[in-house]
């Protein structure tokens, strides 16, 4: 099964990122997990690590919540990449067994060699791309789309 962390960290910081272009007040985890469909729960799990980063700040009581960090134009996906996901490997290589061949004797570092590559590429790519950038292609894949749901 595929991790998701960084699907639903992406999409925390997309929605602050809209509700700041449009002056919303810091979001709470409630009003965050009605719009990602999520339990405000995992929100404020997938917060921490995004405060701990400063790409978020909180704040508690009545009028508390959360908003970026800073601007959205200064913010890439591949921090929140890594706030999502941390240490983990893209890809985790299957155990070790027993060493009998070419293949189990060097798969694993093969695998090790592989994965690194591609989570270079992926940061590589994320990178490039800031929170203002995703926001502009949201839109443009919405004008596409022709659909009209607010912000």
């Amino acid at each position: 099964m595929l991790d998701i962390r960084f699907s639903r960290a992406l999409k925390l910081m997309l929605t602050l990122a809209v509700a700041e272009e449009h002056d919303s007040p810091a979001l709470s985890s409630a009003q965050l997990a009605g719009k990602l469909d999520a339990n405000p729960s995992l929100v404020r799990k997938l917060l921490l690590p995004l405060v701990d980063a400063g790409l978020v700040v909180c704040a508690k009581g009545r009028t508390g919540g959360a908003r970026l960090g800073r601007p959205a134009e200064q913010i890439t996906l591949a921090e929140v990449y890594r706030c999502a996901v941390g240490d983990k490997p893209l890809w985790a290589c299957s155990p070790l067994g027993e060493q009998v061949c070419l293949v189990t004797e060097h798969a694993s570092e093969y695998f090790a060699k592989l994965t690194a590559e591609a989570e270079e590429a992926v940061l590589a790519s994320l990178g490039d791309r800031t929170l203002a950038d995703s926001v502009r292609e949201l839109r443009t894949l919405r004008e596409e789309r022709g659909t009209a749901i607010s912000q």
